[in-house]
């Protein structure tokens, strides 16, 4: 899998389009942060001397309705904008002091949303959460990495550093559960799975060595997913389950739970997501955990037929006695 940037042109959906509006949509999407009307005026007024004030301020508008940038308010006075084609959704903390801010996005705060919204029927197109108080530099001194005008690249980092550490578990799960299974079949399906997970493993992590890559500071800033019980691995769980004591039965029940959750986890985020790096990891690691969810059912399955086997031989010797 590989999450380098493509050479895909900016396309977003919108009306009408002029050929001064595409201009100053080009020169839009490649800003990164929050930029007032008069900072992408002035950006403008370096290629075209000749562009009115008006015009990039009806361009913005124009963007804001077609659903390509979001006005955002950060009490200084004036509005910013920031672009949301593929671009991640996200939450700020705003300094009132500097006027800085930080992105973040929290499950947590998104299954509260979510939890009340479906109480009360309510269709949620857009939520808004910012957070005003004051920056680690403006209350210590103390400079440390922003995150300004780096949101897709630590959403990939986050993004991937779940997906890491989800196969880190799981390889450590199937390689117990390969130890410890009786089955000879099974212990195959578990050491197979454990051998995928290697392999997929060494993939996310030279994956992740390329995205450091692009950024000589991106391992040292500041955390923008924040997902609760997934930072150490969606298997952990279940792997220490295995050494309290199971059967080869319970190990496949174990795995199929894990794999269950794990698949629901990724489906449900990448689904969620704007298109974006980020995105594409989630949704990659979605389609690779469905496909070991159903070859744990089936092994399940016929796991189940073949230990019934003998008993219907019993059964049956028993009879015709």
């Amino acid at each position: 899998m590989s999450i380098l940037p493509t050479s895909q042109p900016l396309k977003p959906v919108g009306g009408k389009r002029s050929s001064k509006r595409e201009r100053i949509l080009n020169v839009f999407l490649r800003q990164e942060g929050h930029l007032s009307a008069d900072d992408l005026f002035d950006l403008i007024k370096q290629d075209d001397q000749h562009i009115s004030r008006a015009t990039v301020y009806r361009a913005l508008q124009w963007m804001v309705e077609a659903g390509i940038a979001q006005k955002v308010d950060f009490g200084e006075g004036r509005s910013r904008f920031e672009r949301t084609y593929r671009h991640p959704r996200h939450y700020h903390l705003i300094c009132k002091n500097c006027n800085s801010s930080s992105e973040f996005l929290s499950s947590d705060i998104e299954m509260l949303i979510e939890e009340v919204s479906t109480s009360r029927n309510f269709d949620v197109s857009r939520s808004v959460v910012q957070v005003y108080g004051t920056c680690e530099k403006c209350s210590t001194g103390k400079s440390a990495p922003g995150d300004e005008g780096h949101t897709e690249l630590l959403f990939a980092r986050d993004a991937l550093q779940i997906a890491i550490a989800t196969e880190r578990s799981g390889l450590e799960f199937y390689s117990r559960a390969a130890r410890l299974a009786h089955d000879q079949r099974g212990r195959k399906v578990f050491q197979d799975l454990a051998d995928e997970e290697k392999k997929h493993l060494a993939t996310l992590e030279k994956s992740y060595e390329e995205l450091l890559a692009r950024d000589p500071h991106l391992e040292d800033r500041p955390r923008f997913l924040f997902f609760k019980g997934a930072a150490s691995g969606l298997f952990a769980t279940g792997a220490d389950e295995l050494v309290q004591g199971v059967d080869d039965q319970q190990a496949l029940l174990i795995g199929i739970r894990c794999e269950r959750g794990s698949h629901n986890f990724f489906k449900k985020y990448a689904e969620k997501f704007e298109d974006s790096e980020g995105k594409q990891i989630f949704a990659d690691f979605a389609a690779e955990e469905k496909e070991h969810l159903e070859l744990l059912l089936k092994e399940y399955r016929e796991l189940v037929k073949r230990q019934s086997q003998p008993a219907k031989r019993v059964a049956s010797r028993t009879r015709k006695a």
